[in-house]
């Protein structure tokens, strides 16, 4: 990748244009011989050969790869108010943390609440369970329990939201199972704090037919693995597999395991109205963060009553772990931080967050959309 970003020996300069006729070259050879001429053939090989150099080397084969399978997965969706959150399922977060977050700040939030710290409380603590509750199952569901639905299911939020916990503490994971009857599950897996690494891109399209895509890709940490092969990096996928296989003597649900898909915390959103058309899409990069990035826009645009730039560009809050994470650089940020803190947050005040949010909101009159100024995306409404 050196000659790449370094040709000549020089690096490249702001301005500069930058031709990429390898992978030019890797994507004429698959739109004319299909999927099969990634997965086998001269790319395989190079990817190989790629892997295998130092230093680090790995031992992915050819056999690896020709045995890989692409699978189409439902999306998971959850009743939320008039509408219907559909994002992605295990092993990506998305369906069920978004709707995990939503229907907890709805049951948080004390009736008849009308100050933005009531507000803000109610998100913080809806993520702190969410989170909890994510970091604890979600795992490859084609080798693992994974109990989406018990999770999102309204009678399991309905109690979860009753486990009231101080903000100095940190919440324990929940157990859908006791709570719906069919068995206790939660002391089935040890308890999993894997990092998730940067290196994510999100896009929201509605097209003039109608069609909808929300679309987060990622290669895990900057520039994945910063092997290049034919002109395209390689991922660093693994690195979002617990880094423990077990904890306090039970196995961790994301362990690595082979043939098994890493945790995502990607959450590519679609939420419908009740007549079943496209309300809001969403969606962010930004590792384990984009959960948080995107229930913002969210609850923002259909909560709050804010405009999707408007919500992109409230401050970003996390709240993960023991930590709540606040972007003080932001309008807002530094207030929200002092409230958390007064309430007995243990508050971490940060600036930089990199979240890339693409929202757009179906109004009567039209695309709504918004674009998040932290990265160089932008909001574009193209002719017919």
């Amino acid at each position: 990748s050196s000659a790449y970003f370094f040709p000549d020996g020089e690096p490249l300069q702001a301005g500069d244009v930058r031709d990429n006729p390898d992978y030019a070259e890797t994507l004429r050879t698959v739109a004319s011989g299909g999927a099969g001429a990634f997965y086998q053939g001269e790319i395989a090989e190079a990817i190989v050969a790629a892997v295998a150099e130092e230093p680090r080397p790995g031992t992915l084969s050819l056999e690896d790869i020709a045995d890989y399978e692409v699978i189409v997965r439902e999306p998971l969706c959850g009743a939320w108010r008039t509408y219907t959150v559909c994002s992605a399922p295990p092993p990506s977060s998305g369906g069920i943390t978004q709707n995990m977050i939503v229907g907890l700040y709805d049951r948080l939030l004390p009736e008849g609440a009308a100050d933005e710290e009531a507000f803000l409380k109610a998100f913080v603590d809806a993520q702190r369970l969410a989170y909890a509750d994510r970091d604890h199952y979600v795992a490859d569901a084609d080798q693992v329990m994974v109990p989406s639905a018990q999770l999102i299911d309204p009678a399991y939020l309905d109690a979860r939201a009753t486990e009231a916990f101080d903000p100095a503490t940190l919440p324990r994971p929940g157990d859908p199972g006791l709570v719906l009857g069919t068995g206790s599950i939660v002391d089935m897996w040890g308890q999993d704090p894997t990092e998730d690494a940067p290196g994510t891109t999100h896009l929201s399209i509605i097209d003039n037919y109608g069609n909808v895509v929300s679309m987060t890709a990622t290669v895990e940490s900057i520039f994945g693995t910063s092997r290049l092969v034919k002109g395209f990096f390689l991922n660093n996928e693994l690195t979002d597999f617990a880094r423990e296989p077990t904890k306090n003597g039970k196995p961790v649900a994301n362990a690595a395991a082979p043939g098994k898909r890493p945790r995502s915390s990607m959450s590519p959103t679609i939420i419908f109205d009740a007549d079943g058309e496209p309300k809001l899409v969403t969606g962010s990069p930004g590792g384990n963060s984009i959960i948080a990035y995107t229930a913002k826009t969210i609850i923002g645009v259909l909560d709050w009553g804010k405009t999707p730039q408007e919500a992109i560009e409230l401050p970003n809050i996390i709240a993960r772990g023991p930590k709540v994470n606040v972007e003080i650089d932001r309008a807002g940020g530094p207030e929200s931080a002092e409230a958390l803190r007064q309430m007995g947050y243990d508050v971490l005040e940060r600036e930089g967050e990199n979240s890339g949010l693409h929202v757009i909101l179906v109004t009567e009159d039209g695309l709504v959309g918004g674009a998040d100024p932290r990265r160089e995306g932008v909001a574009v409404a193209l002719e017919k």
